[in-house]
This record gives structure tokens, C-alpha cells and sequence, in this order.
């Protein structure tokens, strides 16, 4: 045994030795990931002119000329969750697109002071742990949400908790667009506007920190209890099955 490893045994005696780690900074090794980032955008209203559905095709729009490939998914037809119906094809859809991004941009109203159900029903369909992996972890995260009255951040401020609990990485800025239906034309596209430039700055953001952080997710993530802790003992505590 090393004079280290005995120096940490002493110091810190309730410290699983092989499982600790120091980091350093030779771990951020660079290297290129050649596709293209990978951004799942989803909206929270399924109403036929549903405004948080034109927030996320216009930020589609402007990840795709930044260089991104961008996806939406259309949340119409797709079950509760407690239904239990995990093998219904929009769950499917879902669960896939989740595991295919490397970042997300999620935009809901605001209703009665929250997002709404439709997006949280989204976000609960994806469990901590799918097959063995987080579809959900390391990922970068943008919050956006769209209100019919004057600016609130309600909605932005529960997602920001949510996307932490999925372990994702949430930009620093936001989007709220106030007096939603006042910002777009009648053929879907925004108009020009501070809140039109928010949202170029919010997306902007996205694409940076998701090109910083893609090739890293999985080293930022690794914990030290985990790593203590076995495979079927992470499983039953992440899924919580016995709720």
C-alpha cells in the first residue's frame, strides 16, 4: 500500500479508498465529436395555435443555422403516465428522442401559476434510469415559457427545479414572453422584438455549453456514492418503485 493510500485511509477513515477520485484538469482531454449537437425541443400546449409549439419552431430554426439538428416532439396522443401503457408508441418516441439528444430547449405556458401538465407528463414518462443509463443526465438544458398576461417566471422557475432533479445542466438564461399572441403573425413566425432577440440569446447559449459539455457529460456526472453503491441498489433507488 502506497504511502497515499495510507495517508487517505488515516485522514479519512469512512472513504471507500478505490472508489475516490481526484480530479484534475488533464481529465477535460479535448477531442471531436463529428455529428452534429443533438436538441430535442418540447412545448407544453397542444392547442392548435399553441404559442410555446411557435417558441420552439423558431428556436428549431435558429439551432439548425447555428449547426445543430434539431427535433420536436409533437406531445398529441400521448397517454398519462400513470396509465401505465409504457410500451404505447409516443412513449416510445419519447423515450428514444431523449436518449438520442445531448441537449433539450423545453417551452410550456403558464397556467394557474405552473407549467402545465402536458409538459410535465413529458418529463415523467422518462425515468431516472432506462435499460441501465439516465436518458436525461449530463445533458444541457434551455427553460422558456410563454404567459397571455404580463412577464412571469413561474413556469421557467419549476422546470429549472425539474431539470435538476434530472440531473441535466441548465443554461444561466431564460426566456419569458409576455402577451404571447401579441408576438406572432398570423402565419406562426415571431416578430422582431426584445423577446425575439432573448430567445436568440437563449439558444445561442444552448448550443455553446451543450458544444462544451457533450464530450464531458459522463465524467461531470460520475459520483462518488454511485460508484459505492451497487448496480441493483441504484436501479431500486432511482425508480422508486414502490411508488
Amino acid at each position: 500500500m502506497s504511502q497515499e493510500v495510507k495517508s487517505l485511509n488515516a485522514e479519512l477513515p469512512n472513504v471507500e479508498e478505490p472508489q475516490f477520485r481526484q480530479p484534475r484538469a488533464s481529465d477535460f482531454s479535448p477531442q471531436e465529436i463529428a455529428h452534429k449537437p443533438r436538441i430535442l425541443l418540447l412545448y407544453g400546449s397542444i392547442r392548435e395555435r399553441s404559442y410555446s409549439r411557435l417558441v420552439v419552431e423558431e428556436s428549431a430554426r435558429l439551432l439548425t443555422a447555428m449547426g445543430a439538428e434539431a427535433r420536436i416532439f409533437n406531445p398529441e396522443g400521448l397517454p398519462q403516465p400513470d396509465s401505465g401503457d409504457a410500451k404505447h408508441p409516443k412513449v416510445a418516441e419519447l423515450r428514444e428522442l431523449m436518449m438520442w439528444s445531448e441537449g433539450q430547449v423545453w417551452c410550456s405556458p403558464e397556467r394557474h401559476g405552473a407549467m402545465t401538465g402536458i409538459l410535465k407528463s413529458q418529463i415523467d414518462w422518462v425515468p431516472l434510469n432506462l435499460g441501465g443509463v439516465r436518458p436525461t443526465q449530463g445533458k444541457t438544458l434551455a427553460v422558456m415559457e410563454v404567459s397571455g398576461g404580463s412577464q412571469s417566471f413561474n413556469a421557467v422557475n419549476q422546470m429549472r427545479i425539474l431539470g435538476r432533479w434530472m440531473r441535466m445542466f441548465t443554461i444561466p438564461n431564460q426566456s419569458s414572453v409576455a402577451k404571447a399572441f401579441l408576438e406572432f403573425e398570423d402565419n406562426g413566425r415571431m416578430k422582431p422584438s426584445p423577446y425575439y432577440n432573448r430567445i436568440v440569446d437563449v439558444v445561442e447559449e444552448l448550443f455553446k455549453f451543450t458544444l462544451l459539455l457533450r464530450q464531458h457529460k459522463d465524467y461531470l456526472v460520475d459520483r462518488y456514492s454511485e460508484r459505492v453503491e451497487s448496480a441493483e441498489q441504484l436501479s431500486q433507488r432511482v425508480n422508486q418503485r414502490s411508488i
